[in-house]
């Protein structure tokens, strides 16, 4: 991964429905604080990076998937849902690169791993 340029991107599949999990609530959170939120577009994807390269800072971050209400809006899933918020904390380093944090979704579980 060394030589790209640093950032921090994302996107969300609904294994359920096997398709882009478009509508999804994402925040990016640093220090308790809420530096970024978006709703993914038709492709799952945010319609720009999450941290750009004159955005990026090294250290911990988290990113908040709202699976609970995305999956609560089409009439799937439990009430109250069995995953609500998915947090998922990363590390990111400045001479590690791009960094792509993809989801895979479903009401009952989620998988997520370091992209490219």
């Amino acid at each position: 991964m060394a030589g790209k340029r640093p950032g921090l991107t994302t996107h969300v599949l609904d294994t359920a429905r096997g398709r882009p999990a478009a509508g999804m609530r994402v925040e990016l959170v640093r220090d308790g604080a809420i530096v970024a939120a978006v709703t993914l577009n038709e492709d799952g994807r945010t319609d720009s990076p999450l941290l750009s390269e004159a955005t990026f800072a090294p250290g911990r971050w988290e990113l908040r998937f709202h699976v609970g209400a995305y999956f609560r809006a089409l009439g799937l899933g439990d009430d109250p849902p069995f995953h609500d918020v998915v947090a998922v904390a990363v590390n990111l380093r400045a001479d590690r690169g791009h960094y792509h944090v993809p989801l895979l979704v479903s009401p009952f579980g989620y998988t997520t791993y370091r992209g490219s």
